[in-house]
């Protein structure tokens, strides 16, 4: 198969129109081509009187030697997967506990492997989890165990559905393939910057969950993972608690697959009283940025171009002058701000996107880095007890109902309260009080956002326009501890394999799936 690579379309175009422009440009027979398919689709915006798309084309020719003398053609070769020969020898099912993207691509690797794992999971189905996730948006109801942090597809399924990551692994290919075979669309398959969508993903989930369940898998829905046992220092027995009956259950198991998530701050307490080894590790916290749409459409990609492009996104960095980091994570082009507290009393926030990202404002997290040294106290959950304390602060200021603080860039900058709303509303709901987020924000933070928004104005046009929206506080862009594992992925207590963001060992959905992947593949070679 050849590649063929920086192909300029300055039109919009369909894929069709695409492959048949390539194949005329280099004389390529229609008859001599077995399959194609687009691989790289991204737009290059560097020069605002010539935003194009680029694309990638693979294409299987019965001869392809002939147009290897053109610079951006190349052969190419399948990207194989690691060989595995799992054990089928179990006499007991693997518990998975958590059903986000580290959780479900474990349980579909057993279940591809013929075992038929058990996820246990505290918050609701993805359907039941949409209803108590929209009456905490319109109602301010919030429901402590199923949430935009907690329930089935885990916290990324109310964001954006970004596929990006910085890993490098043969699994990537496979998870984007899976999550086309359960209803994603296509495109994600070759988009330089894939994203699902929650609108989307909500229908994948659930379809990946029937398939499982269709193959003799099981799910515990409104049921906590509240204790285990070890016997002969291996996992032996896990005990669950419906949250809907009250009722316990034990299960025997010898491989536990921790992928809990970053804001399981309970599970953190309860195995590291069994011994579980953890430690705290480096995080994030800040605030969410919002600016109009269309003004970082103009930015990113100028008033010439008559393409009809999707909504535009950005990520920028700065290093302080105090030695810290300020950086945009999870930047949600078209979307909105979301209530995504998981304990009473707190505000958390996140964002979010449908596919289509045609929503009036962008928004992203503006972050400053945090670490050990930061912390009061000596235990390892002494950053969980940090986030807290910012999002009790944030409640606070917000005042009642799960109202966010907010504040315009403006009025952050200089320190003062803010007194009105200009040109950029605010898309948090159940509802907004005007602040000043100086107040509950440790100085560190603060003063490296300020530098870090003006910083970016200078590599954004607009990104320091007064009338931002700043919406506090984002606290859980990753979890604040390590549990601890070997080169076999397996915790200090044997058949326990801490998976996923939540443990620290990944950064995205992306990354997460990978992550659980490996993990149940090491439990399988191990024939546990």
């Amino acid at each position: 198969m050849i590649r063929i690579t920086n192909i300029k379309i300055i039109k919009d175009l369909s894929d069709i129109e695409i492959f048949e422009s390539v194949i005329a440009k280099y004389k390529i027979p229609k008859n001599q081509v077995i399959d194609w398919y687009i691989s790289r689709k991204s737009i290059d915006a560097r020069r605002k009187d010539d935003v194009h798309y680029s694309y990638s084309i693979d294409i299987n020719l019965i001869n392809e030697d002939n147009l290897l003398k053109y610079k951006n053609i190349i052969k190419i070769s399948e990207n194989k997967l690691p060989i595995f020969h799992p054990k089928i020898e179990k006499t007991t099912q693997p518990v998975i506990v958590g059903a986000g993207p580290a959780g479900l691509f474990a349980t579909l690797s057993f279940i591809e492997n013929g075992y038929k794992p058990i996820v246990i999971e505290q918050g609701s189905n993805v359907d039941e989890r949409k209803k108590i996730v929209d009456n905490f948006i319109n109602n301010g109801v919030l429901n402590p165990f199923s949430n935009i942090q907690f329930g089935e597809g885990g916290a990324g399924t109310f964001s954006d559905g970004k596929l990006t990551t910085g890993i490098n692994s043969p699994y990537i290919q496979s998870v984007l393939k899976e999550f086309v075979r359960f209803g994603a669309p296509k495109q994600i398959l070759y988009l330089s910057k894939p994203h699902i969508g929650t609108d989307n993903l909500i229908n994948v989930i659930r379809n990946m969950r029937e398939y499982i369940v269709s193959k003799g898998g099981r799910f515990l829905f409104n049921t906590k993972f509240i204790d285990f046992e070890v016997k002969n220092h291996s996992i032996s027995k896990v005990y669950t608690l419906n949250l809907n009956t009250n009722v316990t259950e034990v299960i025997d198991t010898d491989v536990l697959i921790l992928a809990i998530g970053h804001s399981s701050r309970d599970t953190f307490k309860k195995v590291y009283e069994k011994g579980l080894l953890l430690e705290p590790k480096n995080f994030s916290v800040g605030v969410r940025i919002e600016h109009l749409q269309s003004e970082i459409n103009k930015s990113q990609y100028g008033t010439i171009t008559k393409l009809n492009l999707p909504a535009a996104d950005y990520k920028l960095a700065y290093h302080g002058s105090n030695g810290r980091s300020c950086y945009t994570f999870c930047m949600c082009p078209g979307g909105t701000v979301m209530p995504s507290s998981s304990e009473e009393n707190t505000i958390v926030t996140n964002g979010m996107s449908y596919f289509a990202r045609d929503g009036e404002n962008a928004n992203s997290a503006v972050l400053v880095n945090v670490t050990p040294s930061d912390f009061k106290g000596n235990s390892p959950l002494s950053g969980a007890y940090f986030q807290e304390s910012l999002e009790k602060k944030a409640f606070l200021l917000g005042g009642s109902n799960y109202f966010a603080p907010i504040q315009r860039f403006e009025d952050f900058y200089n320190n003062k309260k803010s007194e009105f709303i200009g040109s950029v509303k605010p898309s948090y709901k159940p509802g907004v009080t005007l602040s000043n987020l100086n107040d509950i924000m440790p100085g560190f933070v603060s003063s490296t956002l300020k530098e870090g928004i003006i910083y970016f104005g200078t590599k954004l046009n607009g990104f320091d326009n007064p009338d931002s929206i700043l919406t506090g506080m984002e606290t859980r862009s990753s979890s604040p501890v390590k549990i601890l594992r070997d080169a076999d992925l397996v915790s200090n207590i044997k058949g326990i394999y801490p998976c996923g963001e939540g443990a620290g060992y990944a950064g995205g959905i992306m990354s997460a799936s990978v992550d659980g992947i490996k993990c149940a593949i090491s439990a399988m070679k191990k024939g546990n």
